[in-house]
């Protein structure tokens, strides 16, 4: 029997329905975390480490899935456009930084220099949110909430898709996005690489630095990160100058800075309040700036500004920084002296001057 023409298109149109419902139903969500996952935390933590990377790095998915990005760390997520990199942590206010003296009442070289705070961009917060990737930046802001929620995003279109931390530079995650019916990696291959990647990590950083210099952190391939002084005690003669440098392979930013006060255990001490500002609103500029203007080194003495304050000023390794990636100190008076990074309080090393 011949079926009419009308009747074979609604049959077709119903058989493609049906064979589309079981890929609809295939779609899925699958988990990225914002740092070191959190079962594995406490063994970095032990040795005083983190690992600023995703995990997965790379998550490849189908058309139509979904990416949940669980926030383990201080991180944020950002999926640029393509050919579009990170927005930076840090940016201009617009005003001119003015009224900034030091311990003597003598203004700091860079007041009428630009005023910097975080980046307004970074203030929004998507934590708990749902989007979809239409080559659109999709920031997620700041973590500040306790216990943030994932931000969820579906991708519509094949293709590569890179995303960042804004507040690591070089920090990057991938999301692969493949064809319907393509073969990806199961649940289980995730968890896989997952473990290996973090294996890797614990290969912890034992470089140690050049002669004359202290590394303001230790790094290893990968955003393994050591939040310490390497080495911890340096011991120079009088009239050395040191570098205070970061890591070749750091993701992070840090600062060397003398003074008084341990910012730790006395917040209200002078280093305490400008260690105090990065958890704020309003950065001290003092901690921003290098306390001495470039490019010649400080000559330091425990008078130096009235009370011993030196400050590298924040560093980092990124090519795509403004910021330096090392600053240089004469020693020029015997003594012990120690020192933090004002990004990272409990970074703590010493400098004996014989």
């Amino acid at each position: 029997m011949t079926v009419p023409a009308t009747r074979a298109v609604r049959l077709a149109a119903t058989a493609l329905v049906l064979l589309l419902v079981p890929a609809t139903a295939q779609a899925k969500t699958k988990t990225v975390d914002l740092g070191l996952p959190t079962a594995s935390g406490p063994a970095f933590q032990a040795v005083g480490a983190d690992v600023n990377d995703f995990f997965p790095h790379t998550t490849t998915i189908h058309v139509g899935d979904k990416v949940k990005f669980r926030s383990v760390g201080f991180h944020t997520l950002d999926i640029a456009p393509k050919n579009k990199g990170p927005l930076p942590l840090v940016a201009p206010t617009g005003k001119m930084i003015a009224g900034v003296n030091d311990a003597n009442g003598v203004a700091f070289w860079f007041n009428n220099q630009p005023e910097l705070n975080f980046n307004p961009a970074l203030g929004v917060d998507n934590f708990g949110k749902k989007f979809t990737y239409k080559n659109k930046r999709i920031e997620s802001g700041l973590p500040f909430a306790p216990k943030p929620k994932p931000i969820t995003v579906k991708f519509k279109k094949k293709g590569a898709v890179t995303y960042y931390c804004d507040i690591h530079p070089g920090m990057q995650g991938r999301i692969v996005v493949k064809k319907k019916h393509a073969k990806i990696p199961t649940a289980k291959q995730d968890k896989k690489r997952i473990n290996a990647q973090v294996k890797r990590a614990k290969k912890l950083p034992t470089s140690s630095a050049p002669p004359k210099t202290v590394y303001v952190g230790g790094s290893a391939a990968g955003g393994v990160e050591y939040f310490g002084m390497l080495p911890a005690t340096l011991t120079v003669p009088t009239g050395t100058t040191v570098t205070f440098a970061m890591s070749p392979k750091s993701f992070e930013a840090h600062t060397a800075t003398f003074g008084p006060g341990n910012p730790e255990t006395e917040p209200t001490s002078y280093l305490g309040v400008i260690a105090g500002s990065f958890e704020g609103p309003q950065l001290d500029q003092r901690g921003l700036y290098p306390s001495e203007m470039p490019p010649a080194p400080g000559s330091y003495t425990p008078t130096l500004h009235g009370n011993g304050f030196w400050n590298s000023g924040a560093m980092d390794q990124s090519a795509a920084s403004p910021l330096p990636g090392s600053s240089q100190v004469t020693f020029n008076a015997p003594g012990t002296y120690d020192y933090y990074c004002m990004i990272h309080p409990f970074m703590h090393g010493q400098v004996i001057v014989n």
